[in-house]
């Protein structure tokens, strides 16, 4: 599965709970509250100053 801008945060993790560990290293700190079942990445990124593009890449590189 890739892992694309449009996912929902929480869709994220549980399709593979390593994820937690790349967000946390990123700034998303709060991956467990209410938010992460409705912000996608690009959401969250955005919101958080990260760069989507980097993060895609780190999250996928989990998959490979």
């Amino acid at each position: 599965m890739e892992f694309t801008k449009d996912m929902v945060i929480g869709d994220v993790l549980r399709a593979n709970p390593e994820t937690a560990r790349v967000l946390m290293e990123m700034g998303l700190s709060c991956i467990g509250c209410p938010g992460s079942q409705m912000e996608t990445i690009q959401e969250a990124a955005t919101v958080h100053g990260i760069d989507v593009d980097v993060m895609l890449e780190r999250l996928n590189a989990l998959n490979a």
